[in-house]
């Protein structure tokens, strides 16, 4: 049985321990070892189980080991995340068992999707990317790299998300629109024009704010 260990012990970690437990897979083909963290104190005051066995830059991955990301900003989860593979880790997607997914739905090496998503028909989730709780995403719809769906988004058919996009809690877009690689969405906003490259948008409609 491989040792499955999380990459990163914060807010989001703490999570996909959650969600790995009740994954199928969970005491069959892997089991939870432990966490891999800068912070050796991330988890001090929580109980788990498992603890932070050291931290990334310094784990040498073993053949007996599979990881899965729990970073949820773009940037460091990519520069975390190649490290470790250039280090030959090996990294398992992590769909929960409550996840609905429909017909020709593409999903990239090293994806999470947490409790509840939907995923509707002719869609390509990006390596790496990650959609949090209760966000579904509509036809054709195709997410980047890397890129992060945070909880109760609205995906709507026909839009784009570039490499490294973040979406904030409870962002909706209207179709045939598009959010730029490493572009950020603040929570809640309602995006009815496209977002460029690096922006950073907030608000309904979203906008740049000055």
């Amino acid at each position: 049985m491989k040792k499955l260990i999380i990459v990163g012990a914060g807010g989001f970690g703490r999570e996909v321990y959650a969600w790995a437990k009740d994954h199928p897979d969970s005491g069959h083909a892997w089991e939870i070892t432990g966490f891999l963290d800068d912070d050796p104190h991330v988890l001090d005051g929580y109980d788990y189980p498992v603890g932070v066995m050291g931290s990334v830059e310094e784990h040498q991955p073993a053949e007996d080991e599979v990881f899965v990301c729990a970073i949820g900003a773009p940037m460091i989860k990519k520069k975390v995340c190649q490290g470790l593979l250039a280090r030959s880790a090996t990294f398992i997607s992590l769909v929960h068992p409550s996840v609905i997914l429909g017909e020709n739905i593409q999903l990239g090496d090293g994806v999470v999707l947490c409790p509840r998503v939907t995923l509707t028909a002719d869609i390509t989730v990006g390596a790496f990317a990650a959609i949090n709780c209760h966000s579904s995403a509509g036809h054709d719809v195709v997410i980047g790299d890397w890129a992060t769906i945070s909880g109760h988004c609205d995906l709507t058919g026909n839009t784009r998300y570039g490499v490294g996009a973040f979406l904030a809690t409870g962002v909706r877009i209207v179709p045939g629109k598009s959010v730029g690689d490493f572009a950020y969405v603040g929570a809640g906003s309602v995006v009815i024009r496209s977002v460029k490259d690096g922006l950073k948008v907030f608000g309904n409609p979203a906008r740049v704010l000055a």
